[in-house]
C-alpha cells in the first residue's frame, strides 16, 4: 500500500516504534494467538513489510530512546500510541505500568499521565506501591489524560493504519455467556469497561480522516 504523503519518520523509527508497541502488548503475558495474528498482519502488510515477523523482539527503553530521541515530539507521540495499546482492552496491569514507567524515563517524558491510569483503570493485581499515586475522583484525573491523547499528531500513514486496525470500529455489544442453558457470566459493552473508549474511537476517526483526506487512500476496509 502506497501513499502520496511523505512521512516525517524513518523506516528505522517505524520499526522501533512497532517493537515498542509489541513490548507493551506482551507486557501483561496475555498476548493470545488472535492478538499475535492481528499485529503480524499489520506488521507484514502495512507498517514494516520488509521486516520478518519472527525477527521482531521486544525493545529495551534505551534502544527505543536511541532511535526516537529523548523528549521529542516523536517520542511523545509514540507514548500516546503505547498507552492506547495498554488500555485497549479496558484493563491496565502492573506489568504494563512498569514497562510504560521505564519508557517514560528513557524517553524523557513526564509520568503524570501514568498517575491517572493507575487511579482509574481496573488491575487484577496490585500496582507497585512505590509507583502508586493517591486516589482522586475519576472524573478529575481522566481529563488531563483525555486532553493528552487528543494531542496525538498523526503524520504517518503506517501509524494511521495501525490505529484503524487496532481500535475497534464500534463498541462491542454486551452479551451473556451460557452453559447448559444457564447464564454463567455477563460481559458488559467494552465502552463501559474502558472509561477512555470514546477517546480511542475519536483517535480512530482522526486516523481515518487523515488517510482519506491527506493520503487519498480508500478507507473502506477499516469501516
Amino acid at each position: 500500500m502506497t501513499s502520496v504523503i511523505q512521512s516525517p519518520y524513518s523506516s528505522e523509527q517505524i520499526a522501533a516504534w512497532l517493537r515498542g508497541l509489541l513490548t507493551i502488548a506482551w507486557a501483561d503475558g496475555n498476548f493470545d494467538e488472535q492478538e499475535k495474528q492481528l499485529i503480524a498482519s499489520i506488521t507484514q502488510d502495512e507498517l514494516a513489510p520488509n521486516v520478518a515477523w519472527d525477527s521482531l523482539e521486544v525493545i529495551t527503553p534505551e534502544e527505543l530512546a536511541a532511535v526516537l530521541g529523548k523528549n521529542t515530539p516523536t517520542a511523545e507521540n509514540f507514548l500516546r500510541t503505547a498507552v492506547m495499546v495498554a488500555i485497549a482492552d479496558g484493563t491496565y496491569s502492573s506489568s504494563e505500568d512498569q514497562v510504560l514507567h521505564q519508557l517514560c524515563q528513557a524517553l524523557g517524558e513526564p509520568e503524570d499521565i501514568l498517575s491517572a491510569l493507575r487511579q482509574t483503570l481496573t488491575d487484577p493485581q496490585p500496582l507497585n506501591p512505590a509507583l502508586a499515586a493517591p486516589k482522586a475522583p475519576a472524573a478529575d484525573v481522566l481529563d488531563p489524560l483525555r486532553d493528552w491523547l487528543d494531542e496525538l499528531d498523526i503524520q504517518d500513514p503506517r501509524v494511521a493504519r495501525f490505529l484503524c486496525k487496532m481500535i475497534p470500529s464500534q463498541c462491542p455489544f454486551e452479551r451473556d455467556v451460557t452453559l447448559f442453558g444457564r447464564k454463567i457470566v455477563h460481559i458488559p459493552p467494552l465502552c463501559k469497561i474502558n472509561p477512555l473508549y470514546e477517546q480511542l474511537v475519536g483517535i480512530r476517526f482522526r486516523a481515518l480522516s487523515y488517510l482519506a483526506d491527506e493520503c487519498k487512500e480508500d478507507v473502506s476496509p477499516y469501516i
